[in-house]
């Protein structure tokens, strides 16, 4: 099936109020580009080189989503355009986005990311360590970046029980730390969790935003 055909099937499955991040790193422009055509606008890059270079050649209406591990040194070349960061693991990094972005007269969108998944790999915040970096509120200080949710992964595994506790986790910390400091902040309200392979059962457990790559462009091309 063609990247239009698999598009149109995956956002058939999305509910009303549930985003889709097209992820396309590793894959060509002109992938990126039949997905365009066919309506899909937000597309997630994991390399901000090669986010920026594709951006160069590709409409400028589309909205990129930084999904990957993000270095600090990386951050000013992504800054002046990112429309949000899935992956804000430390208060170190989210001060640093702050920084650039207030260099660049921007606010840029950010989501705090969990680790809940069973792989070491996996980078994030505890779900303890989140909640005491939010309790300090340091972060109201921080004109530079919005908070506007959680991100995170659940362990890769064939364990259908497993991802949907992980999952359930995040979403019952995601209700926690809306209602105990975000509650008025209307911006607080994405839960980026689920992907090509198990993303019905992120929706399920209440996921705003998927992440699907594979399931879109194919098995990705790493040469």
């Amino acid at each position: 099936m063609s990247v239009t055909e698999n598009l149109k099937q995956v956002l058939a499955e999305l509910p009303q109020g549930v985003r889709l991040v097209a992820v396309s790193k590793f894959h060509s422009v002109d992938m990126i580009r039949e997905a365009y055509e066919a309506g899909q606008r937000i597309f997630g890059e994991s390399k901000v080189q090669e986010m920026t270079s594709k951006r160069e050649v590709l409409p400028k209406d589309i909205e990129w989503h930084f999904i990957g591990h993000l270095q600090t040194n990386k951050i000013k070349y992504m800054i002046p355009y990112v429309a949000m960061i899935h992956g804000i693991d430390s208060y170190k990094l989210l001060a640093e986005v702050d920084k650039q972005a207030k260099r660049v007269n921007r606010t840029v969108d950010c989501l705090l990311q969990i680790h809940v998944a069973q792989e070491e790999t996996k980078f994030g915040f505890t779900p303890e360590e989140c909640k005491d970096m939010v309790a300090l509120e340091e972060w109201k200080n921080l004109t530079g970046v919005r908070i506007c949710g959680l991100m995170g992964m659940a362990s890769n595994t064939d364990d259908v029980r497993q991802i949907v506790e992980e999952f359930r986790l995040l979403h019952d910390l995601f209700s926690e730390i809306k209602k105990t400091w975000f509650a008025e902040d209307t911006a607080f309200r994405e839960l980026s969790m689920g992907m090509s392979h198990d993303y019905r059962l992120a929706i399920a457990e209440g996921s705003t935003m998927v992440r699907v790559g594979s399931k879109i462009f194919g098995e990705r091309n790493y040469n």
